[in-house]
């Protein structure tokens, strides 16, 4: 009869193996799992800044639409803006803000109306701008930076504040000799657009213009 070395018969299977191939598989699950989030995580964040900008885009229509009244429309003389142009969401005296710098005006959803610094209520009627399209409303004011009404020739640098004279800057080309020009104003045009699902992007920006 023919015997059989102990070393020749086959290992009996333990299931270590199998063992550590499911943890291999639980490991490598969990880092799927984990890929996907961030990539659902990377796309979500960038669709959030592609709708941020396309809200700031939007905003530049009342920028446009602003200039334009001070260039040919109801803001384009000095006599115009001496006192305020609710039609033009224009006030001659700078607006009540909040901490951040906005408006109060601005902060309301609908009904827009706030007060200046003088305490006097201030409604604008001009009305938003729809044109953009995508369910964006642009609304807008434009205030002065004076604390009363009146022309800025009157009015001057103790009752406004304006940009820097010739005598005031110094450095590079200031030196050279021109003629004094009367600093003008400064005007703040502070926007805010809504977006779809209650989104809101606030712009602010000023500007001067020869008085």
């Amino acid at each position: 009869m023919k015997t059989v070395s102990p070393s020749a018969l086959p290992a009996r299977q333990r299931g270590v193996v199998l063992l550590f191939c499911l943890i291999i598989l639980v490991i490598l699950l969990a880092g799927g799992v984990a890929v996907m989030r961030s990539m659902n995580s990377s796309l979500f964040s960038a669709g959030n800044l592609a709708f941020r900008r396309d809200l700031v885009n939007q905003g530049e229509l009342a920028v446009s639409k602003a200039m334009q009244a001070f260039k040919t429309g109801g803001l384009a003389t000095s006599t115009l803006t001496s006192s305020s142009v609710p039609a033009e969401n224009y006030s001659a005296v700078q607006l009540k803000v909040n901490n951040l710098g906005i408006p109060d005006v601005l902060l309301k959803k609908s009904g827009l109306t706030g007060k200046d610094i003088t305490n006097a209520d201030f409604t604008p009627t001009g009305g938003a701008i729809t044109g953009g399209g995508g369910g964006v409303t642009v609304h807008y004011v434009i205030d002065r930076l004076c604390n009363a009404t009146g022309s800025f020739a009157t009015l001057g640098n103790s009752a406004c504040v304006s940009a820097p004279s010739a005598t005031q800057v110094t450095g590079g080309t200031a030196g050279m000799a021109r003629p004094e020009i009367p600093p003008p104003a400064i005007y703040r045009l502070s926007i805010r657009v809504d977006g779809p699902r209650d989104t809101q992007v606030f712009l602010q920006s000023s500007f001067s213009r020869p008085e």
